[in-house]
């Protein structure tokens, strides 16, 4: 069936709602605005601190949404028996980092609450792969653990503070910096040796996994690589473990994430447009007892992939005479439809229509007389 009706975004949207129902994600819809307290308290977890308020008749102070995932988990239930699995194609209001004016964009993504176990999170990871997937088959997704990085420097002395710190350098993958780090704050030589071959780690998972094992000093650390390797051996029963790799420079805010965390890429992308992984603190910072996992798929900068405007408004223009009868007419349209075509019938071509094929009727048909491929 032709796309040429529908923008790069309508379409995605549409196919990514189908492919969530699919495995049993209900649709979620939500105001377009919440009290800005909700997202005060959570800054740290947005992609953006810039967001629009204004105040309500009753003098409170709204906010239009920046974020879809907050406003999920506040009208999710308590109940951490119960999983919950929704998805949502919303839009949200942030700044542009590029142009820092506010924009309206579509996101679509899922969130699974409640009773969490391997399946529930090993699905969300595959759906994950499966949104790539159906938007090019040119794409990647890096995962890591939060949980064997935290392992990792639970085995220090560090503050909370110089964590942070450890962390951001894990972030950048700069190995000699975290190196420094640790000489200079008197980490155990076996745990900073761990920390910089950590930094270093990136590849594709069945080539780098071992590397990992090679450095798993804990129970937690250890827990953490059964976990990576039992989610991998899903997605590649699914058929989607191609271009899975392992980078644990894809760490979050450790106050918010406690165990997968993971980015998608587009070839042609140059930033990631599906972000996700494993958030049981927000929830619990939320006053919820449930885990929670989820991902989103931000369709702003998939236009650079799919063309912010669309390059034909139909497939066939078709142009008719007056003397045409209303029946041979509808007939050509109806046939050009059925064989998966848009088309648009006009008395005339006056230059306003972008189509692909240009066509006439003659003897009852449509016959093209114009391409533009």
């Amino acid at each position: 069936m032709s796309k040429i009706g529908f923008t790069g975004e309508e379409m995605a949207v549409m196919s990514l709602s189908s492919l969530y129902s699919s495995y049993g994600f209900r649709q979620f819809k939500m105001s377009k605005f919440e009290e800005y307290d909700l997202y005060a308290k959570n800054k740290d977890f947005l992609l953006s601190s810039d967001i629009i308020t204004f105040n309500d008749t009753n003098g409170k102070l709204m906010a239009l949404k920046p974020d879809v995932t907050l406003s999920i988990v506040k009208g999710s239930g308590n109940d951490p028996l119960v999983c919950d699995k929704v998805y949502y194609s919303e839009n949200v209001y942030r700044a542009d980092k590029g142009t820092h004016q506010y924009k309206e964009i579509m996101q679509v993504g899922l969130e699974c609450i409640g009773d969490l176990d391997l399946y529930s999170e090993s699905e969300v990871i595959m759906l994950a792969k499966k949104s790539l997937n159906a938007i090019s088959q040119r794409n990647i997704l890096d995962i890591s653990h939060m949980g064997f990085v935290t392992g990792l420097l639970d085995e220090t002395k560090l503050s909370d503070k110089q964590k942070k710190t450890a962390v951001s350098l894990i972030r950048e993958k700069n190995t000699p910096a975290i190196a420094e780090f640790c000489k200079d704050n008197y980490v155990d030589e076996k745990v900073s040796q761990a920390l910089c071959v950590l930094t270093g780690i990136y590849g594709s998972f069945m080539k780098t996994v071992e590397k990992i094992k090679s450095i798993s000093i804990n129970e937690k650390t250890d827990s953490a690589v059964k976990e990576l390797e039992s989610i991998y051996g899903f997605l590649n029963d699914y058929g989607c473990a191609e271009g899975v790799n392992l980078d644990f420079s894809i760490v979050n805010d450790s106050s918010y994430y406690n165990g997968i965390v993971f980015q998608g890429f587009i070839d042609g992308v140059p930033a990631s447009v599906l972000t996700g992984g494993r958030y049981d603190k927000l929830v619990h910072k939320l006053g919820k007892k449930s885990g929670a996992i989820g991902f989103a798929v931000y369709l702003d900068l998939l236009e650079r992939l799919m063309g912010s405007e669309k390059m034909f408004d139909v497939d066939v223009l078709l142009v008719y005479d007056e003397k045409d009868s209303l029946k041979t007419l509808a007939n050509a349209v109806k046939s050009l439809s059925e064989n998966g075509k848009s088309v648009r019938a006009a008395r005339k071509n006056d230059g306003s229509i972008k189509y692909r094929q240009l066509a006439v009727l003659k003897n009852g048909e449509a016959e093209v007389i114009e391409t533009n491929d």
